[in-house]
């Protein structure tokens, strides 16, 4: 019922910047949470930022917390993910994910609360 597809991936130096976009659509209106979720080469996905839909809200990774920034759109359907100081750390594919009820903050970063998945934008941080 709700279809997310990722965009903007690519390949930066690290310290560089990049912002990669989730586009939403279906029912919208279900949506509590979005989340961004990164998953390194031979490593577990991790939530790094999460986004309530009602009262913008915001919960970070220690990884990201004031190097990374999640916003949304309500008029485009979109949520984004601005990335500075780039890691080669950083490296991996993100996941946009939607969440159909409210999260406490506690768990806000946790992959089994999200229902909807997209496929993933790969990034790259070459050092």
């Amino acid at each position: 019922w709700v279809t997310l597809v990722e965009s903007g991936g690519a390949s930066v130096q690290a310290g560089g910047s990049l912002n990669i976009t989730c586009t939403i659509s279906g029912v919208t209106n279900r949506i509590y949470f979005m989340a961004w979720f990164h998953q390194a080469p031979g490593r577990l996905r991790e939530g790094v930022a999460a986004i309530a839909t009602r009262g913008d809200a915001t919960h970070y990774s220690d990884s990201v917390q004031g190097r990374f920034t999640i916003s949304q759109d309500p008029a485009k359907h979109t949520v984004s993910l601005q990335m500075n100081s780039l890691q080669f750390e950083d490296t991996g594919t993100y996941y946009c994910a939607a969440a159909v009820r409210y999260l406490e903050p506690s768990v806000a970063l946790h992959d089994d609360e999200y229902r909807n998945w997209g496929q993933g934008t790969q990034v790259t941080v070459s050092s």
